[in-house]
């Protein structure tokens, strides 16, 4: 079962200088995610960009569900 803290360091490795706060019970999450990167992207562009960072733990189902919002600084 994944952890918070486990969530929150993918998404910081896959996309270095954002800050993410990860809430959940161990399969469904809601991460938020605050990165310069994605600035003048689409919103669709934003969540695959969290959403590749987590994308063998989704795959593997040890992570079932992450609900995003992407914010810029």
């Amino acid at each position: 079962m994944m952890e918070n803290q486990d969530v929150e360091r993918l998404i910081e490795a896959g996309l270095p200088g954002c800050k993410v706060t990860v809430s959940g019970d161990g399969r469904h999450f809601e991460a938020v995610v605050v990165s310069a990167d994605f600035e003048g992207k689409t919103p669709l562009q934003r969540q695959r960009m969290v959403m590749s960072t987590v994308r063998a733990q989704i795959e593997s189902d040890e992570l079932h569900a992450l609900s995003i919002k992407t914010l810029t600084p």
